[in-house]
């Protein structure tokens, strides 16, 4: 009798869930299209290929390369963002975020607000970020906080190639302004195929993991290293809940004060530097509404209060290590 031939799992990586994810939401919407710098197939769609081909596929009149201006590339995506389109802007790096931030904090945020309801922004600005390939203090920083603390923002932080694709349709056909962020480092690390045409719904965080004993929340690269965290302790009996928030803003509070109100402890995970971060709202948050439940204080995990440098051994001494998320758990188990 034969052997019994291994079923073979597809996978997919982030550059290509996010590329599906693109090429399907133009082929269901004519109004949607893309900007950014070198995203059409001569400059090889984008600095790491998350366009590619699609310009091909949907000519250069839906897929524009820009000049390297983020004003210019934000500027234009809201102008069509109002009269109808669905644009997906790209900004190179987050930290470039900060040329637009008047476009994007001013105008996108605000307009639907201050036309009373009758201007939408169904703009979807994608950027990338993340320490790990010695880019450092201008390239690499997470500044998610900063647009979560935005009135009228959505902020979108996927920790897999198949969150990635469906939170991406979830964000592209959206009424409102969507800053999603994707880890540079990560990009390539294959993962689950997703669900073609299944879009993740925003604000809905995920329970990865179901546990007993504490709670983790993180969201992006870090989840992984807290998968691994839990995986370990597990061993031990040390049953760890693990909760991927996929979207900061808004914040899937029923799902957080669920899970930490059955555990009685919690931890906030995120490679983003600790101080004023989301870890610091989160732990406001579940103090507020569960200080006489909990049995320790919220324990935040986070990024040194600095920049990031570029030097590698620093660049790891800088971002948050699974010791240190295990050390943080143990804290809150006493």
């Amino acid at each position: 009798m034969n052997a019994p031939e291994k079923i073979k799992v597809k996978t997919m990586n982030t550059i290509q869930a996010v590329n599906l994810a693109l090429d399907e939401a133009m082929g269901l919407d004519p109004n949607v299209i893309l900007l950014g710098e070198d995203i059409a197939d001569g400059q090889e769609g984008g600095i790491v290929g998350v366009t590619k081909g699609l310009s091909t596929k949907y000519g250069s009149s839906r897929v524009r390369s820009t000049p390297i201006s983020e004003q210019a590339i934000i500027g234009a995506a809201i102008g069509a963002a109002i009269v109808g389109m669905r644009p997906v802007a790209e900004i190179m790096l987050m930290n470039f975020t900060t040329v637009a931030m008047d476009m994007i904090v001013n105008h996108a945020a605000k307009l639907r607000y201050m036309s009373g309801g009758q201007t939408h922004v169904p703009l979807t600005i994608r950027t990338m970020t993340g320490a790990g390939f010695g880019t450092g203090g201008q390239h690499a920083d997470y500044l998610e906080a900063w647009f979560a603390h935005t009135a009228g923002m959505k902020v979108v932080a996927p920790s897999s190639p198949a969150e990635a694709y469906g939170l991406m349709l979830s964000c592209i056909f959206d009424d409102d302004p969507c800053l999603f962020i994707e880890n540079m480092p990560t990009y390539w690390n294959p993962g689950a195929m997703p669900r073609i045409g299944e879009r993740i719904p925003l604000g809905q965080a995920n329970v990865l993991r179901e546990g007993s004993d504490v709670t983790v929340i993180s969201y992006s690269r870090v989840l992984q290293d807290c998968v691994a965290v839990a995986e370990k302790l597990a061993a031990e009996g040390i049953q760890v809940e693990l909760i991927d928030l996929r979207t900061i803003s808004p914040l899937d509070e029923a799902t957080l004060l669920k899970s930490v109100g059955k555990t009685r402890r919690a931890v906030v995970v995120h490679e983003a530097v600790r101080s004023f971060g989301v870890g610091a709202e989160i732990a406001a948050l579940l103090h507020e509404h569960l200080f006489s439940d909990l049995l320790a204080p919220v324990q935040r995990v986070g990024s040194n209060h600095s920049p990031v440098p570029f030097a590698k051994t620093l660049e790891m001494a800088f971002v948050p290590q699974q010791s240190t998320i295990e050390a943080a758990i143990r804290k809150a188990l006493g």
